[in-house]
């Protein structure tokens, strides 16, 4: 297929994206603002062990979503565009709530057949089991209509959903512990009823009623769903193999209390970083792979985006390892400050994963995401062989090594094969700015080291502001000149 250049285009996209990013922001902000909110508040409230119980059972829902039904979700975003322009959406959607029903129903079925299985291979008691098989319900109807709402371009509402889900969780989960001490359950429970509720809105907000119909199911179009949606579900357990299986691993050698600090590192790095750097893939990548169906050539756009995620999330990252020790205390309880010893490597292993975003973007649009897999299965399966000798040799280090390098890995190799006129354009301009900004943040960050009359959360927001000061001097005058 031939692709050209349309730089008219481009720039209509552009600008249409970025204003989907102003849109979407408050939502991901919101978002960041809950993560942190959350480790510090259920970590004040719950011991170590139950925090690692809390953190295993999240671990093993998000395995059970990736197996039955986010990859339904995520092919409904990449084919909606194909039905609503052939006028075929009522059969579409109605197509994607079977397919959904179908797998949550089947999951049951398994895990009532295997249950003892699951309880000795997880190490988990039934009643978190049966809390998780339970929870997965509304959670797989919201991750089918968030999809959706992508979808449709609806990104206010997203963004309106998106912010109460975060404030009912938080809430609802702090009112049954406090009032019912219920432990690492009433996490489970708070989630539960708050997204249930969150459901029915979303229901109502991508009009999904208005569609739906008893379906015909036609494998004209069920196998494209299949074809991109199941090598997605094997790629995204592979990239819960390179970030989660851990705390498993680390149950079985160490037990509950170490798993708890694994999971206050996570908490911390992960769906902190991810949810803020994610406002650009959530707004870029419906409209890329609109360009992409255009036939017009998607590179420069990508690599432009790819610029701005190095430059938003490498400074961060660098500033939160420098300060890794002053960074867990400031969003975590006393009892979990050996969680920093994990803070270099997960929040490294977050930008090269992040990163992977549009290194891999190419196998989604040329529908070979079974690439995706390979690569990914490959360094989850390292991942898992690091983890088990190192953590018996180097304890919490031994996690986060393993971490930092499966997620390197999957990004090598995504760099390294790539497909026919979909190969990323390395944006030169903004690396040479950012390594001569580095220059005098590391400097700023020397001087530091003999200050300690300066709060650490305030040398972190000065090394920021130096950076970027530096950046864009440097971008508007030195290059701007050049060119």
């Amino acid at each position: 297929m031939e692709f050209v250049e349309n730089k008219e285009e481009e720039k209509i996209q552009l600008k249409a994206i970025f204003r989907d990013m102003l849109k979407y922001s408050p939502s991901k902000i919101c978002g960041m603002l809950g993560n942190a909110i959350i480790v510090p508040v259920y970590t004040s409230l719950l011991p170590p062990e139950q925090y690692g119980l809390y953190s295993l059972s999240i671990a093993l829902l998000s395995f059970l979503c990736i197996l039955f039904s986010d990859w339904v979700g995520l092919s409904g975003l990449r084919f909606f565009r194909q039905h609503q322009l052939a006028q075929d959406l009522p059969r579409y959607l109605s197509i994607l709530v079977s397919i959904l029903c179908m797998n949550i129903f089947t999951m049951f079925i398994i895990a009532f057949v295997f249950r003892e299985h699951f309880y000795s291979f997880f190490k988990i008691q039934p009643m978190y089991f049966l809390a998780i098989l339970c929870l997965i319900i509304p959670v797989a109807i919201r991750a089918l209509m968030f999809q959706l709402l992508r979808a449709q371009l609806k990104s206010v509402a997203f963004t309106f959903s998106t912010i109460l889900n975060q404030i009912l969780t938080i809430g609802l989960s702090v009112f049954f512990i406090k009032v019912f001490h219920m432990g690492a359950i009433a996490l489970l429970l708070g989630m539960g009823i708050s997204i249930s509720l969150i459901d029915i809105l979303l229901i109502y907000q991508s009009n999904i009623l208005a569609y739906f119909r008893l379906p015909k199911l036609q494998w004209k179009v069920l196998l494209p769903i299949f074809a991109y949606g199941i090598p997605i579900a094997a790629t995204s357990l592979s990239a819960w193999i390179i970030n989660q299986s851990n705390k498993f691993i680390m149950n079985n050698i160490s037990g509950f209390t170490d798993v708890g600090y694994v999971g206050v590192a996570y908490g911390v790095t992960l769906p902190l970083l991810m949810t803020i750097f994610s406002i650009i893939t959530v707004a870029a990548i419906p409209r890329i792979i609109r360009m992409y169906e255009a036939k017009i050539d998607v590179r420069p756009i990508i690599s432009r985006f790819t610029g701005y995620y190095i430059l938003i999330s490498l400074p961060v990252v660098s500033v939160m390892t420098l300060y890794s020790q002053d960074f867990v205390a400031l969003l975590a309880s006393p009892k979990f400050q050996e969680a920093y010893r994990l803070i270099p490597y997960f929040a490294f292993g977050t930008f090269f994963m992040g990163l992977t975003d549009y290194t891999t973007l190419q196998y989604h649009l040329a529908n070979k995401t079974y690439i995706d897999f390979v690569i990914k299965l490959v360094s989850g399966l390292v991942g898992i062989a690091l983890n088990i000798v190192l953590i018996p040799k180097v304890g919490l280090e031994g996690v986060g090594m393993a971490t930092l390098g499966a997620n390197f890995l999957y990004y090598f190799l995504s760099v390294v094969i790539v497909l026919p006129q979909l190969g990323l354009m390395t944006p030169l301009r903004i690396l040479a700015g950012m390594l001569l900004s580095f220059l005098p943040m590391w400097f700023i960050y020397y001087l530091f080291t003999d200050i300690t009359g300066i709060m650490p959360v305030i040398k972190m927001i000065i090394l920021l502001f130096v950076f970027y000061i530096c950046y864009f001097a440097i971008n508007n005058n030195l290059f701007k000149k050049s060119e």
